[in-house]
């Protein structure tokens, strides 16, 4: 849903039918791809909404379509599951945390996941399920923080954040991993299509008497895509532009939320920590790459110069 970018961004006619001829492209794409469904409306109205609104409005929908055009991509990778391409690893992801972290108890040799699971608590439970909150709207509140305040950061933040995402989709494909869950009821076996789960998180739903993770998961792409974490990517690149723009103790909450989504993840049974160790390793290799891309680059240099003067 990303529109061509001109140097005014005054609604006319021909961006009233531009707009109206990619949001009928991505319903009829979304039908034939993944189905109809509400979500695909719902965003719809809110695009449309906030680009008619105001000319302040429609500028901050046109530097967010960066991340609509992720949700998009990853909404669209259910039409294409990465088990169809690759083989999906179960046992070895396994027995490979165990090998490098796994913890003796009893006798037994455990995954932290398992450990963790063993000795869960109410405190932990609810304090990971809060910390996991926080993967989505952080990033996107630190966006919208530097949308009003730094341009071209706002620019450089949410290219690198989707440049990331995009890396760790290349190795959901390459290497298909099962989450620490997926053993816990299915075993080694590997079941296709198997749906999404809460896992260590139903603790936080049930806890609360809500059903909110239980909701989020249901709408998953794949839950074969646990290697890397990219909820252990996202509050990395979260805390390298607020160390880099110099953010003083938001800093320290950004580093606080990186290291509690970190341990939430092995807690709740969704990332080995091998997935979380992927994870902080893509930011990284994504952050390098964009920085090198962007200094050598002059048509990229160009193009982000044209889009900062649309979003101004």
């Amino acid at each position: 849903m990303s529109l061509v970018l001109t140097k005014s961004t005054a609604v006319n006619f021909k961006s009233f039918i531009t707009v109206v001829l990619i949001a009928i492209a991505y319903l009829v794409a979304s039908y034939f791809l993944v189905g109809f469904k509400t979500d695909q409306l719902v965003l719809i109205g809110i695009f449309f909404s906030l680009y008619f609104l105001t000319d302040t409005t429609r500028k901050f929908v046109l530097g967010f379509s960066i991340f609509i055009v992720y949700w998009i991509i990853f909404d669209y990778m259910k039409a294409f599951p990465n088990y169809e391409y690759s083989e999906v690893h179960i046992s070895s992801l396994y027995n490979l945390e165990k090998h490098y972290f796994g913890i003796r108890e009893a006798g037994r040799l455990l995954t932290p996941n398992e450990y963790w699971r063993v000795h869960s608590n109410t405190f932990l439970n609810v304090l990971t399920g809060l910390f996991y909150l926080c993967w989505i709207p952080v990033p996107l509140g630190f966006a919208a923080y530097l949308f009003f305040t730094r341009k071209r950061e706002f620019l450089y933040f949410s290219l690198t954040f989707v440049l990331v995402n995009l890396l760790g989709f290349v190795v959901y494909y390459t290497y298909p991993a099962a989450p620490p869950w997926y053993i816990q009821y299915h075993g080694f076996q590997f079941v296709r299509a198997t749906p999404g789960n809460t896992a260590g998180l139903a603790r936080f739903d049930a806890y609360f008497h809500i059903n909110l993770f239980k909701s989020i998961y249901a709408k998953g792409s794949n839950v074969f895509a646990a290697m890397p974490s990219l909820h252990s990517s996202y509050p990395l690149i979260v805390v390298y532009y607020g160390l880099k723009n110099r953010l003083g103790w938001a800093n320290l909450f950004f580093i606080t939320v990186s290291v509690g989504i970190w341990f939430s993840a092995v807690y709740t049974s969704h990332h080995y920590v091998l997935d979380v160790m992927a994870g902080i390793a893509t930011a990284a290799l994504g952050i390098a790459l964009f920085n090198y891309i962007v200094t050598h680059s002059k048509s990229i240099q160009r193009w982000l110069r044209l889009y900062e003067g649309v979003i101004q």
